[in-house]
């Protein structure tokens, strides 16, 4: 593209892509005014079965019912969603033949939302046409999609604002996705009264979400050092590389984490720090969601595919699972102690907004006071004590690599390279935390 020669075939620009964003108490009673501005006549409202009985789908269903929209339910998605439930969902909206979907939920529904739109858009496609290489063809999405109205009810994946869908394809054991900025929601209602509902364990792992998604956008590799560029501004991925524009958005999240996260977690009802827990969730959504994540979220992937037994407190689930938050969360003190060597004043920054005191660091010392802070953040949130306290060994470590070599859409944008050898290292090293 660049009629100027770049440095080794890397990229020249960036670009901002974000959702419409509507945040105030009480604001979900204007989605039903909100399809029929849109003139929809047949909408897909979809939910998970614990939320379809709490305060945040009845907000939605009275105003449904108000301004007189026709819709259907779909209460089945799966938290930690999987290729097969995927498909379940693109399969009612196919029949349903909807002109407008609207996700009630955490990252799970809202993600599971986006792909039954994409497909339901794109009814000739094959499953894996859209999912991200190396697993699947990663192909551009050139079909219009219809309009997505989301209604995130916990505080952390900012799936709001992103054009990202993530699950777990069983079949490799391993979390995957799809990204691209045609599947982001049309609009975010961002409303913190849905926050109140979340138990003490959700609101600590969905903050760790917010956490790793601020350190991580915030110190990937810059975003003209990511190559290749590329021939058409259409293949320009979702994930370009930490940038001046998310920088802002990931600073100001980190620094609502590090106020707000641990009150939000210990006390339900301070609704001040839990609407502001809700509004960092959606800042650091349109960081990352054009910057990007790296190691913590690449090596994530297989600590939530590959669970053995783990049943975490305040999870409504039958089935065993990491919560995203915590699989994300576990490796960060090894992955910025390791990624620290590049960018040392961004890993010191993040420590320091973190509570660290720096006046006397020494700047080859930033990866250890970062990793240092995050171990201290972690044990005063109960956090597990490694992923030896979450099931896993030594004897894992091989499984647990393997599976996040297929992960490039996110660990190639680590600012630091890595080798098998030293994810084996990272994974060892996050074992135990304290």
């Amino acid at each position: 593209v660049p009629e100027r020669p770049t440095l080794g075939n890397t990229d020249y620009a960036f670009e901002m892509a974000i959702s419409n964003i509507r945040y105030g108490e009480g604001v979900t009673k204007e989605v039903g005014m909100d399809l029929q501005n849109l003139g929809a006549k047949r909408v897909c409202l979809m939910t998970d079965k614990n939320l379809s009985q709490l305060p945040p789908v009845n907000a939605v269903l009275n105003s449904l019912a108000k301004y007189g929209i026709n819709f259907q339910m779909y209460d089945n998605v799966r938290v930690e969603p999987t290729d097969q439930s995927f498909m379940d969902a693109i399969n009612f909206a196919k029949k349903g033949e909807f002109d407008a979907y609207v996700a009630v939920g955490g990252g799970s529904v809202i993600d599971t939302c986006k792909a039954a739109n994409l497909y339901a858009s794109s009814p000739t496609s094959d499953f894996l046409d859209y999912v991200n290489a190396p697993i699947g063809k990663g192909k551009p999405v050139t079909v219009p999609l219809k309009p997505l109205i989301a209604v995130p009810t916990t505080a952390g994946t900012g799936s709001e604002t992103t054009g990202v869908a993530i699950f777990d394809f069983k079949e490799l054991k391993v979390k995957t996705g799809i990204a691209s900025r045609a599947i982001k929601p049309t609009l975010g209602i961002i409303d913190p009264l849905h926050t109140l509902s979340m138990p003490e364990r959700i609101v600590a792992n969905s903050g760790f979400d917010v956490l790793c998604h601020a350190l991580e956008s915030y110190t990937a590799l810059p975003y003209n050092m990511r190559s290749p560029c590329p021939s058409n501004p259409i293949n320009r991925p979702a994930y370009q590389g930490s940038n001046p524009i998310s920088d802002v958005w990931a600073l100001h999240a980190l620094r609502i984490v590090a106020k707000y996260l641990k009150r939000a977690t210990r006390n339900p009802e301070d609704r001040e720090a839990r609407a502001n827990m809700h509004l960092a969730s959606a800042f650091a959504g349109i960081g990352f969601g054009n910057a990007g994540v790296h190691l913590c979220h690449g090596m994530s992937y297989p600590i939530s595919g590959l669970v053995k037994t783990y049943k975490p407190k305040d999870y409504n689930v039958d089935h065993s699972l990491v919560p995203h938050g915590l699989s994300v969360v576990l490796t960060s003190p090894a992955v910025f102690a390791f990624t620290a060597q590049i960018h040392p004043e961004r890993h010191l920054e993040a420590a320091e907004i973190l509570g660290a005191d720096i006046r006397t660091a020494r700047i080859k010392d930033a990866g250890f006071i970062l990793a240092d802070t995050l171990r201290k953040f972690l044990f005063d949130l109960n956090v597990d004590d490694g992923l030896a306290a979450i099931g896993y060994s030594k004897a894992d470590i091989p499984a647990l690599v393997k599976g996040t070599l297929p992960q490039e859409r996110v660990t190639k944008l680590s600012p630091r390279p890595q080798t098998e050898e030293d994810l084996s290292a990272l994974f060892e090293a996050s074992m135990k935390l304290y």
